[in-house]
């Protein structure tokens, strides 16, 4: 018997595909049908990925054609299977933290790179604009920011807030601070485990009286960890900044950090990488520059990566100096480094505007293995 292509198609308007409402015709899943003679072949595409609904659907398209054509029909049915792509595990959604509009994460692979100057002149950088800022300085083990500004000696004091005793972070050149240090004694040493730092963090995130703030930054510590992973557990992070040197024992290790921030587990955006102690200048002679660690490194880096170049910070000895004396070198008026510390702020605020346009809100990540994140290749 010859078969017709229009008996097996009319034959197949009565097949409803496994998980739709409408006939495998209809739906347009049934992609071809060929005859020749006595055999069919059938071309359908389904969007169920499950070995029963496809088992099913061929077994369908087999005993209709039989039943409603020609009984001894030779069939041959190709099934594909069309599942829309999963979503990774921490797609960027969720809401924001009440009151706080984009917290920042200022992260490096290496100590020593100048992190924490960098939060702290972004965060008066950012004030100045402005803007209501907060500097949450995450560094358990050497927290370095209530030095940076001149805070020292000052302690918290319990507020108030709907029934409820929160901390008030201290404020100084119109940024909000809280760090591990305001609990410790100078002299004292944080010899913690991970899951008392994590806990301690917790409690300046969740039991702070922040307020409305546009810009949190996060003064992350070195490495890639165990803080790292219950920061992000904790607070959905907007963008992550990295700093590093030019040189390339920094660049291997700030990649690392890149890395950790586009893990599929994490995927937190990284809004660029900018280059600390780029060059030297001597004041004496303002137009020359001595690249101590290597030149244009973190540039370099930033292109390889195909993350933004946020800018560069030359090495000076005036911002080794404000900061040990608790003045955020930013705060220098009419001077090149408040231009420089200015343009960068300037490009982080840009990226933020740019994240915030093309993805939607960030929301904390979800580790579900005792393992938390395993390492990757990138």
């Amino acid at each position: 018997m010859k078969l017709n292509k229009k008996d097996i198609l009319t034959a197949l308007e009565s097949i409803t595909v496994p998980g739709e409402g409408q006939n495998m015709v209809e739906s347009g899943a049934v992609k071809n049908v060929v005859t020749f003679g006595d055999e069919v072949i059938v071309e359908i595409t389904i969007n169920n990925p499950s070995l029963q609904a496809k088992k099913r659907t061929e077994v369908d398209i087999l005993k209709t054609i039989h039943e409603k054509v020609y009984e001894k029909a030779k069939i041959t049915v190709n099934v594909k299977v069309d599942a829309p792509e999963k979503p990774k595990a921490n797609v960027i959604k969720g809401k924001p933290v009440p009151g706080i509009n984009n917290i920042i994460a200022v992260a490096s692979g290496k100590g020593g790179v100048g992190k924490s100057t960098v939060t702290a002149n972004l965060a008066v950088s950012l004030a100045k604009m402005g803007f209501k800022v907060g500097v949450l300085d995450a560094d358990i083990y050497g927290p370095s920011i209530p030095i940076m500004f001149d805070v020292v000696a000052e302690k918290p004091l319990a507020v108030n807030v709907e029934g409820k005793s929160k901390m008030k972070p201290i404020e100084n050149y119109g940024v909000k601070v809280l760090s591990i240090g305001f609990f410790t004694q100078p002299n004292q040493a944080v010899v913690w485990r991970g899951p008392m730092a994590a806990k301690a963090l917790n409690q300046m995130i969740f039991d702070a009286h922040w307020g409305e703030l546009d810009f949190l930054l996060l003064d992350l510590p070195p490495g890639t960890g165990d803080i790292h992973l219950s920061i992000m557990q904790s607070l959905p992070i907007t963008g992550s900044v990295i700093v590093s040197t030019p040189q390339n024992v920094a660049l291997a290790d700030a990649k690392k950090g890149v890395a950790m921030f586009q893990q599929e587990s994490i995927n937190v955006p990284v809004l660029g990488l900018i280059e600390n102690m780029a060059y030297f200048t001597p004041a004496e002679l303002p137009d020359n520059k001595y690249f101590i660690f290597g030149k244009e490194g973190a540039k370099n880096l930033a292109l390889d990566l195909k993350v933004p170049f946020l800018g560069e910070i030359p090495l000076v000895q005036s911002i080794r100096e404000a900061g040990d004396i608790g003045r955020p070198a930013a705060l220098q008026t009419d001077t090149p480094l408040e231009k420089a510390f200015e343009k960068i702020t300037q490009n982080v605020v840009q990226e933020v505007v740019k994240r915030n346009d093309d993805l939607p809100p960030t929301e904390a990540i979800k580790i579900t293995t005792m393992a938390g994140c395993s390492a990757v290749k990138k």
